[in-house]
């Protein structure tokens, strides 16, 4: 590979505090040799040269949760379709969920989710494993073996452990050994055969209600264990003011530990579900518009940590369902991005802060050398216009299934090429 410079662009990059218009160079082996508004075409005068026109380079996303199919679940989505949907997105780096089938949660599986991604996956995969052996809840999978195997992280995904013996075992074996446990935070009897926020929309509806306090129950649980098992714990998705009020009074209290928001959640809210749109129905639930906006400041206030996809694809005939008996998901790693950016264009939140929301912030948690652009690292690079306007069309997107929560939705911001190890690998 020749050397490559990328000239007259923005560059954000939180992890250096970086916000300016420069050039990266990338060196031969893909990685990141000299960044900033003093980098100029003299200081590699045989590079390929490579105008982005003003428009706005940041680091390759990390999507810390999405479903892939594979195995078992191929004609939902694959690790090919995933990819393609992902580099369209800017997503470089994905944390796959193990709710494949079979489940993950023993070396065997590891070996086997690790060689098919090498051979078909064109972006950087950290795969989980269960926490508990068959996301059954009751005996815990062996962390130090699957993590000596590559294991990023540990989670059942959308089920919660809640049985507290249990969680205390989990957390306290993790504080030994280092691992993270990555929990969903839902307590089973306040939510089973529920589908929805309980509220005015619910009872409208006729659809049994999510209550709010299913969730605090569990965040308060899991950090009163953290006092005594101070393990690396980090909240998949929080959807509600409650439970805010819960992680806000624990890091002041110094808890250490993430959270994370999926991006339906702080972009949309209960009404849109209109008259029973299936697609909207999703875990956890959308919540009141307060929620939401309690959702953003918390992102603002340093509350939460991660925004995240929720990539989980489903076939056209799980969702053409009653509401009730509809599958649970929506897909949303290409549009993760582009519906972030509302945010900024709303002045909701700084684009620095996204940014470092969906780069930085779980690279560290998940202790990765991605998420940035710092001297040395691997050249892993969105290229955004941040005000091209598109219109969301499912059968547009590259995902396999095409359960998109925001069908005909009006984005301002798209990716117009996404590098790879400082490869092109997507481009309008």
């Amino acid at each position: 590979m020749n050397e490559k410079i990328i000239i007259n662009a923005r560059i954000v990059d939180p992890s250096q505090k970086l916000d300016e218009m420069g050039s990266i160079i990338i060196d031969k082996n893909g990685k990141v040799k000299a960044i900033g508004k003093k980098v100029t075409k003299k200081d590699c005068p045989n590079a390929e040269v490579i105008d982005v026109k003003k428009n706005l380079i940041i680091p390759g996303i990390v999507d810390m949760k999405a479903f892939v199919g594979e195995p078992g679940f191929e004609y939902k989505e694959n690790f090919r379709t995933l990819s393609q949907a992902a580099l369209a997105g800017g997503v470089t780096s994905i944390v796959t969920m193990p709710n494949t089938k079979p489940i993950i949660d023993n070396v065997s599986m590891v070996d086997f989710i690790m060689r098919r991604g090498r051979d078909k996956s064109k972006i950087n995969l950290f795969p989980c494993a269960s926490l508990t052996k068959q996301m059954e809840g009751k005996l815990m999978t062996e962390f130090g073996l699957l993590s000596a195997k590559g294991i990023i992280g540990f989670s059942d995904v959308n089920k919660t452990v809640q049985n507290t013996e249990t969680m205390a075992r989990i957390m306290d074996y993790a504080s030994d050994i280092g691992v993270l446990i990555m929990q969903h935070a839902e307590d089973y009897e306040l939510t089973k055969n529920r589908c929805i926020n309980e509220g005015e929309v619910s009872n409208r509806l006729g659809l049994s209600g999510i209550s709010p306090i299913a969730e605090k129950i569990i965040i308060e649980r899991d950090l009163s264990l953290l006092s005594e098992f101070p393990c690396r714990y980090h909240i998949n998705q929080i959807s509600s003011q409650n439970s805010l009020d819960v992680i806000k009074k624990n890091k002041l209290n110094g808890k250490k530990f993430s959270v994370g928001v999926s991006i339906n959640n702080l972009s949309l809210n209960e009404n849109d579900i209109g008259d029973f749109k299936t697609f909207l129905k999703l875990s956890p639930p959308l919540r009141l518009e307060d929620d939401r906006k309690a959702l953003v400041d918390g992102i603002k206030n340093g509350l939460i940590d991660v925004i995240v996809s929720d990539h989980t694809p489903e076939d056209e005939e799980s969702k053409r369902l009653p509401f009730a008996q509809a599958a649970t998901g929506a897909i949303g790693v290409e549009t993760l991005l582009p519906l972030a950016l509302e945010l900024y264009h709303n002045e909701s939140l700084t684009l620095n802060k996204i940014v470092e929301c969906l780069t930085i912030n779980p690279s560290n948690i998940l202790k990765i050398n991605k998420g940035t652009l710092k001297k040395g690292s691997d050249a892993d690079i969105c290229v955004v216009d941040l005000n091209k306007p598109w219109v969301v069309k499912a059968g547009s997107l590259k995902s396999k299934s095409k359960n998109t929560a925001i069908e005909d939705k009006r984005l301002q911001g798209k990716v117009l090429m996404t590098f790879l190890n400082g490869e092109p690998v997507f481009k309008i």
